[in-house]
This record gives C-alpha cells, sequence and structure tokens, in this order.
C-alpha cells in the first residue's frame, strides 16, 4: 500500500522510524495504537473545520504508525528494529478499526477536493467493505466512484445496498436515480445500435 504518494518501503521504514523512540527503544503497542487514536481524532476536527489537507494528513500519519504493528507487514521489512510481540486479539481489533476509519475518513476528505481521485476514492472504500461489509457510508463512496470511473452496473450493486441500509439518505436516493437513468439511458442507445446493424443487414440482403 502505498501511504501519501511514498513508496511502500520507504512508507514501512518510516513506520518502523515513528514507533521508536529517541532512545532507541521501540514504543510499546498501547503507546502506538494511542497516538494513531489521536491523529484520527485530529483529523476528524480538521475535517469539521473543512480543513481537508490537514485532515488527510492526519489520517496518512495515522496509518502510517499502525504500519509497523500490521501483521501484513512482511517481516524483512520489519527487521528495522527491534522485534515486537504479538498483538493480542484485543489489540488486532484496535488496530483495524482505526485503520478502517482513516480510510472512510480519506474516502470522504477526497470526494471534497475539486479534483477528485475517484480511483482511490474507490480503494479506500472496498477497504473498509472488507471488513465492514454493510458500513452505509463506505458503500455510498464506493458507488459514487465506480459510478464516475464508467463502471454503472456495478455502481448500482453498492447504492442499492447503501439505500436498503438507509433508505432515507438523500444522497444515497440520488445516485441511485442518476445510476439506473444512466443504465436505462445505455440500454436504449444500444437496441437502437442493434436496429441500425439490422437494418443496414437487410438493405445489404436486399440488394444483393
Amino acid at each position: 500500500m502505498q501511504v501519501d504518494g511514498g513508496e511502500e518501503k520507504t512508507s514501512v521504514r518510516g513506520a518502523a522510524a515513528a514507533a521508536t523512540a529517541a532512545t532507541g527503544t521501540v514504543k510499546p503497542v498501547w503507546a502506538l495504537l494511542e497516538e494513531a487514536g489521536q491523529l484520527k481524532t485530529e483529523g476528524n476536527a480538521f475535517y469539521r473545520e473543512k480543513n481537508i489537507r490537514a485532515a488527510v494528513g492526519r489520517y496518512h500519519r495515522a496509518l502510517l504508525v499502525l504500519r509497523s504493528l500490521s501483521s501484513e507487514v512482511p517481516l524483512t521489512l520489519k527487521g528495522f528494529g527491534p522485534e515486537r510481540p504479538a498483538l493480542t486479539s484485543e489489540q488486532e481489533t484496535s488496530l483495524r478499526n482505526i485503520q478502517v476509519d482513516c480510510f472512510n475518513n480519506l474516502a470522504a476528505c477526497l470526494l471534497q477536493k475539486e479534483n477528485v481521485d475517484y480511483a482511490r476514492v474507490q480503494d479506500y472504500s472496498l477497504r473498509v467493505l472488507e471488513e465492514r461489509p454493510t458500513d452505509t457510508k463506505a458503500l455510498y463512496r464506493a458507488g459514487v466512484a465506480t459510478l464516475e470511473l464508467g463502471d454503472a452496473q456495478k455502481a448500482k450493486h453498492y447504492l442499492t445496498q447503501a439505500c436498503k441500509m438507509q433508505p432515507n439518505d438523500a444522497n444515497v436516493r440520488r445516485y441511485l436515480q442518476i445510476v439506473e437513468e444512466k443504465l436505462s439511458h445505455d440500454l436504449l442507445q444500444e437496441k437502437a445500435m442493434y436496429r441500425s446493424m439490422f437494418a443496414s443487414s437487410t438493405k445489404s440482403s436486399v440488394g444483393e
């Protein structure tokens, strides 16, 4: 995974460095989880203040801290610092919750930008849905991003699921209507194309 545009190895080195105190000792797991949680909280505050750039920065930093704890980091890359004991099930749950919240909030932030990176919004939203398949906000954002990326049928799937969870959400209903209108329009165009092809084929057969 790239964090804030950096290469994966660089990000992991940065995470390992962030996990090491000035004395050269590794911070305990609880301290890193607390740090990541605090960064997420700061990001939320910046988001409410509509300081999107600062919010994105805090969420990325939180993910970087968590990266040093994740079991997904290859052992060859974890070797930048002293070995850390395995996380307890409670710590693993806390890590995943903060991580998923950050991905969800990053998707929200990116949708606020003037030039939206819909591929990244989709990626972050799908990461959330891997852990929380019924997360309405992630379903909605995945639907919006997927529609903008050109797959209206898949977008309808996400938005339909979101509408089932939140039937009175105006944004979800509006985008679901847009998707259905696009699919209907595409179907009419497809039928018109086939009619045109059939008519041309018929004329060609008559002229032979």
